[in-house]
């Protein structure tokens, strides 16, 4: 029996083309990089929850309480990706890869921080907009409707 015959005779096909969602045990939870903790603050209507990390990632140690999310589809539980102090991300905003976001900075609406962006201060993100590849925004930027930003944004808004 060659190498391809015997993985194909180990392979299980009723896990490959069966759906048992009634097996939520440790295959979910063991993924899960963060949860969501009782530690909550209302914005604009919405509940947002204090993270807190479950295992240790990047510069995040297990244990680590982290921002607010409204949602897990906020952050990824995949790559280094964070919500760090007291940032915000909310709405159907979503940080993901290895992107960071920290100190009172807010995400919000349909935005997306990616890469290796970093959203601090003061800073927000909202709309439609993206933060991506090594940019970084902070003090009072503002960053909105369709712009796309992959540099250095301190201060004044960007927009498109």
């Amino acid at each position: 029996m060659n190498k391809i015959d015997k993985l194909i005779e180990s392979v299980n096909p009723k896990s490959i083309f069966e759906d048992d969602s009634s097996d939520t045990t440790s295959k979910s939870i063991s993924n899960k990089k963060y949860e969501l903790t009782d530690d909550t603050i209302s914005i604009d209507g919405k509940t947002l929850y204090r993270i807190k990390a479950l295992k240790s990632f990047g510069d995040v140690k297990e244990g680590d309480l982290g921002g607010y999310i409204e949602k897990e589809d906020n952050l990824s539980h995949n790559e280094n990706c964070w919500v760090y102090e007291n940032a915000e991300v909310y709405g159907d905003a979503w940080i993901t890869d290895y992107a960071k976001v920290f100190g009172n900075a807010k995400v919000y609406g349909y935005a997306k921080v990616h890469e290796n962006a970093w959203v601090y201060g003061n800073a927000k993100v909202y709309d439609d907009a993206k933060v991506h590849e090594n940019a970084w925004v902070y003090g009072n930027a503002k960053v909105y409707g369709s712009a796309w930003v992959n540099y250095v944004v301190n201060t004044g808004d960007i927009t498109k």
